[in-house]
């Protein structure tokens, strides 16, 4: 190898770590998920979680909550981790929980979302279309972390998801994309290091602010017509940042800080989907809009 080359190579790779260390929604624990490992055209739900509840697919829809609610991970999330707190609330409140894994890389098995966006957008439709025909509910509502709250909206833009989906809700989503706290403003000064990240880990590539992918999703609008948005974000969020720029315009959209809702909320970007019952609230209310409850501090113990 070159000099130079090895020079690249030895500054690309600890700074592709540190971005995916930044990016981390959830540490995969699901082991079993390494003995089938999905392509990025497939879309894959775990076993595991099945037992907690959740991915049941004899779940009907009730009268009260007619619509099942896809949950949607983050970057180096899955299925399961992701959702081991806000599932069994959503299914203790009465509704049918699906949850997927997607942007697996051929020969990584634990960790999921970091494949090409536009590809794990095609996952999701084809998750959602088997949710639909399982459930026999003619749309369903769709909550995500992270990446999970901004890969969908291509999916409802460009691959017929508004006609399938009544309600997008995103936890701390990275919409307009990330600089990382200013971290990706040092990639120029790593010759090779964007190139090496774009080749290695596309779905992080894909999220950097101004990447070809961005500029495509948030030409012409940030919304699609029919469907009914909710973003809420944590000043605290220290990996989709600036943390406004998680907020979406439009003529449906409702933006939401924690802070506002209650002023002790110190969730950052990973707690506020394990662990925020504040956030969990106002997901409710979200999915929910004509029961909704003020969401206060008190609502971390409702």
């Amino acid at each position: 190898m070159l000099p130079w080359k090895r020079v690249v190579r030895s500054l690309a790779r600890p700074l592709t770590a540190l971005l995916l260390t930044a990016a981390v929604a959830a540490v995969p624990a699901a082991t079993a998920h390494a003995s089938d490992a999905p392509t990025w055209g497939s879309p894959r739900s775990s076993a595991a979680e099945s037992g907690g509840g959740w991915n049941d697919y004899s779940c009907k829809p009730s009268a009260a909550h007619p619509r099942p609610v896809v949950l949607v991970h983050g970057t180096l999330g899955n299925s399961v981790d992701n959702w081991l707190s806000l599932a069994p609330y959503l299914k203790k409140r009465g509704y049918c929980v699906f949850s997927l894994d997607y942007g697996q890389l051929p020969g990584v098995p634990l960790f999921h979302g970091l494949g090409p966006i536009d590809k794990s957008a095609g996952q999701l439709s084809a998750f959602v279309d088997q949710v639909l025909a399982a459930t026999g509910a003619a749309k369903a509502d769709l909550v995500g972390h992270s990446q999970g709250g901004m890969m969908p909206r291509y999916y409802l833009k460009f691959l017929g998801g508004a006609a399938k989906v009544n309600a997008l809700v995103g936890l701390a989503p990275d919409n307009h994309g990330t600089n990382l706290d200013g971290l990706t403003n040092l990639l120029p000064y790593f010759p090779g290091a964007a190139d090496l990240i774009k080749a290695t880990t596309p779905g992080l590539a894909d999220q950097v602010v101004g990447s070809d992918f961005l500029t495509r999703l948030n030409t012409g609008g940030d919304t699609v017509p029919g469907v009914h948005y909710t973003v809420i974000a944590t000043k605290y969020d220290e990996v989709a940042t600036p943390w406004r720029t998680q907020y979406l315009s439009g003529p449906d959209v409702h933006n939401v800080l924690l802070q506002d809702l209650c002023a002790l909320d110190l969730s950052e970007h990973v707690g506020i989907a394990l662990f925020d019952r504040i956030a969990f609230h106002e997901v409710a209310n979200a999915l929910d809009p004509a029961h909704a409850t003020a969401t206060t501090c008190a609502s971390a113990f409702s």
